[in-house]
């Protein structure tokens, strides 16, 4: 832009660039319920035969997922990507896939399958109490 000085040019590109800059944010925001953390506290997840020997369970609402390694043995990790802090929503059998950049996890012990993430899921405290899945701190 000959005769514009630099600083109205700067102005004028950064205006041009604003809508885009603006998608990639949305592409990168979370999808569902928007929460973006872990349970805090010990939260009821519901009877715990809902979760077979050898099956996992989504609970998107509290951002928990629960694998029932055993009859009596269960295992349970914050279903929230630790590549963006993304709610994880989608699990088939056991592998959970992050709809924000395709990140893979495995519901039985939270390990990475497949990038951008590279730390595995948080593990939580899990336990069955009255014929309930209780999972999260102080669980």
């Amino acid at each position: 832009m000959p005769g514009t000085s630099p600083a109205r040019r700067t102005v004028l590109r950064a205006a041009a660039l604003a809508p885009a800059v603006g998608l990639g944010l949305t592409a990168c925001s979370s999808g569902g319920n928007g929460s973006r953390s872990a349970p805090t506290e010990p939260v009821d997840l519901g009877a715990a035969d809902e979760v077979p020997v050898g099956g996992s369970k989504l609970y998107t609402d509290e951002n928990v997922v629960v694998s029932r390694i055993a009859d009596d043995e269960y295992k349970a990790f914050s279903s929230i990507c630790t590549h963006a802090r993304c709610p994880i929503e989608k699990l088939q059998g056991a592998k959970l896939t992050c709809q924000c950049h395709g990140s893979q996890f495995d519901a039985r012990n939270g390990k990475v399958l497949r990038e951008p993430a590279v730390s595995p899921l948080e593990e939580l405290p899990v336990k069955v109490a009255g014929g309930k899945i209780v999972a999260g701190p102080g669980a």
